[in-house]
């Protein structure tokens, strides 16, 4: 069916951003492979025994676990730089060093959705901080530089320009028609092709102009605008559909990277979750003319993901 799908080009929801549906493209032929390859070379920083205590942060217990907030050694901001200021932390997700995230339980992940609430509370309160980004990179392909599962929280004095004009184009929609286009959003994939999984509280798929191959967004239903506002209830749906979309690209051996979108300073946002997997490579079409070519189209992604 998919096979047989001519080439269409989507537009984002509401921002200006094109992609190019080719599900015939992926039966082109290759003569190179790009490959995911770790190499382990000397100890890990990020085991317990090799945790420079002096970067420790917080350690939250778990019932079994540990999750580890540590500064980051090499940060790309700092508080004492005003020429480019913030902080820059990394969170330890497991002390185990051959357990990937989408093996944890479902129970871990939840708490994992705490300590960003900790961490995002805690940091927000720092004078001049404007933005707080939480990501993970899993896999060389996303820019993963160390085997042991972790992610990271980038925080700055600035609004990244793409955020920024996301936060724009959604307030000119609510003031000109009323509604949050991403409550809109919501609505119209829990009912479509493209929907991964739903329950009371969340609603996950895969979006209708997908960049990225096997990409899938978590959103709360209710609408909020950081990860601080989460209830329980709220957090262990997120944790439930985050896992299902983690143990698929698991399974698949793909490289990813998720992070929270999310404004700590603007009650209009919809706070949600991206995952891009990073099977395939841009090439000059995307980099010279903005516009992706994707040869997945988010309803069969969905579909594996049902699956």
């Amino acid at each position: 069916m998919f096979s047989r799908m001519k080439a269409e080009i989507r537009k984002d929801y509401f921002l200006p951003r094109y992609v190019i549906i080719t599900p015939q493209r992926a039966k082109r032929p290759r003569s190179t492979v790009a490959q995911t390859i770790y190499l382990k070379k000397g100890k890990c920083p990020f085991c317990w025994k090799n945790i420079e205590k002096d970067l420790l942060v917080k350690t939250y217990k778990l019932k079994s676990d540990k999750i580890v907030v540590i500064e980051n050694k090499y940060p790309v901001v700092s508080l004492d730089n005003p020429k480019a200021y913030g902080k820059h932390e990394i969170i330890i997700e497991t002390l185990d060093h051959k357990k990937d995230l989408s093996e944890v339980s479902q129970k871990h992940l939840a708490s994992l959705f705490s300590v960003w609430q900790d961490r995002t509370e805690k940091i927000s309160k720092i004078k001049g901080i404007e933005y707080i980004l939480i990501f993970k990179n899993e896999g060389g392909k996303a820019g993963a530089s160390i085997v042991h599962s972790h992610m990271q929280i980038f925080s700055s004095n600035i609004i990244p320009p793409d955020v920024w004009e996301e936060s724009c184009l959604a307030h000119k929609i609510m003031e000109e028609k009323g509604y949050c286009p991403y409550c809109r959003i919501i609505k119209k994939e829990e009912k479509s092709k493209r929907l991964i999984y739903k329950d009371k509280f969340v609603v996950c798929f895969a979006p209708y102009a997908s960049a990225f191959h096997y990409e899938a967004w978590i959103f709360p239903r209710r609408h909020i605008d950081n990860v601080c506002l989460l209830k329980q209830k709220e957090i262990f749906s997120m944790a439930k559909a985050l896992k299902i979309v983690l143990k698929k690209l698991f399974n698949l051996g793909l490289s990813y990277n998720f992070y929270l979108h999310q404004l700590i300073k603007d009650p209009d946002q919809h706070f949600y979750i991206k995952v891009q997997p990073r099977e395939a490579v841009w090439g000059g079409i995307e980099l010279g003319s903005g516009i992706v070519v994707n040869s997945m189209p988010p309803e069969k992604a969905a579909e594996y993901y049902r699956s």
